[in-house]
């Protein structure tokens, strides 16, 4: 009997999570799971706006996550999927190689969206990658004292940058460029508590400004330039573009559509997760690209694979949300209460013990990329193969 075959493409939290949940589902015997990704620690996301600023973050490699689970790392890029042949072309240190699956799990997120803003890539710099992150840390060291750092969108990224890096470095001017109000999709004491904060941080928000293009010392917005040493471009994030090369359905910006399980509506032995995905969640909204989207998407997805192999249950229980966690610096948060369509209510937390929350909250996640156990059944279930075509068994 062949293995079933599962890769799963890119280890952030969701291809993590993923990995490690269908490993404590399902026989080694019975299925080989693999998961590729250029880097060999997992690399906290939420918290690249305090790599950046100087702070060290708890190394957390995978040999030791994934030890004794079966999850074969594999250290390579993805440059290319086929999902007519299914196949993954990788880039490993030995050079271009084919990987064949019987069951894909695309998870390879996202990367900073430039909106096409003159002079974004050659001048401002992201944090979205644990690489950007560092970039800019070795920038922010090197600036003196009375310089200006522009942090240019006003969404929870920019809003964690900006007080992040002022209340790291006092001697900095730091300016946020928003397209809207500050805090504008917040409840009033949510708003109220982000102008606190910046005013005490001594943070410039330009508001309702569009930036139109961005030059080694300024910004250009409609309302003029801004003096800008560091700009900081936190406006939104553009899926990883291999999926629009394929003959996945995609939609207009590369995420792959999915079901309610996760899985690809064009081909059922896909399933994508994360930010690569658009999935509907309550309210029949697209969820957001997040990690409190991507840990449930994982979960579900992980769940519906492992029923389709055992003849299990289909997960039923849809993602929802339930609060948006801004850390406002290391001593200042907000917590921000929401409908399970993710739309603020006037109830938020806020100060210290909404710092603590933030905290707790980075903490669970990242425990529960090497603990994905939460709903998981307490014993593995055999997955119904059949040698002589393994592949079906998705079907």
């Amino acid at each position: 009997m062949q293995q079933h075959r599962i890769i799963v493409l890119g280890a952030g939290y969701t291809g993590a999570i993923a990995a490690g949940r269908l490993a404590k589902q399902l026989h080694r015997e019975d299925v080989a799971i693999t998961l590729v990704n250029p880097e060999p620690d997992f690399v906290e996301r939420v918290r690249l706006h305090q790599l950046a600023v100087g702070q060290d973050l708890k190394p957390r490699p995978f040999g030791e996550m994934f030890a004794g689970t079966g999850v074969e790392l594999k250290l390579a890029t993805v440059t290319a999927v086929d999902a007519e042949r299914r196949t993954v072309t990788v880039t490993a240190p030995n050079g271009a190689e084919e990987l064949e699956y019987d069951t894909l799990v695309y998870a390879l997120g996202s990367g900073w969206d430039t909106q096409g803003a003159p002079g974004t890539t050659e001048h401002a710099h992201e944090i979205s990658s644990r690489p950007g992150a560092l970039r800019l840390r070795d920038r922010l060291a090197a600036l003196e004292a009375g310089r200006s750092v522009v942090v240019v969108g006003g969404g929870l990224t920019g809003l964690e940058a900006a007080t992040e890096i002022a209340e790291a470095r006092p001697d900095l001017d730091v300016a946020l460029a928003a397209r809207g109000g500050l805090g504008d999709w917040l409840s009033p004491k949510g708003r109220q508590h982000v102008r606190k904060v910046f005013d005490r941080l001594g943070i410039t928000a330009h508001e309702n400004t569009s930036v139109t293009g961005v030059e080694a010392d300024r910004i250009i917005t409609t309302d003029g330039p801004v003096p800008a040493a560091v700009t900081v471009w936190t406006t939104g994030f553009a899926v990883h573009p291999i999926a629009r090369a394929t003959t996945l359905d995609v939609t207009e910006t590369g995420r792959i559509i999915v079901d309610d399980t996760m899985r690809s509506v064009s081909h059922p032995d896909v399933y994508a997760i994360g930010d690569a995905a658009l999935a509907m969640g309550p309210g029949d909204k697209p969820l957001r690209m997040s990690c409190a989207s991507g840990t449930p998407m994982a979960w579900q997805a992980a769940d519906a694979i492992a029923a389709r192999l055992t003849g299990g249950k289909l997960p039923k229980t849809a993602p929802r949300y339930f609060n948006q966690c801004i850390s406002l610096g290391r001593r200042e948060g907000l917590i921000q209460y929401v409908t399970a369509d993710d739309r603020a209510v006037s109830a938020a937390l806020t100060g210290r013990l909404a710092a603590r929350y933030k905290e707790f909250i980075c903490k669970a996640a990242a425990w529960g990329v090497a603990n994905p156990t939460l709903g998981v059944p307490t014993r593995r279930r055999h997955a119904q193969l059949h040698p002589a075509t393994p592949a079906k068994a998705t079907a």
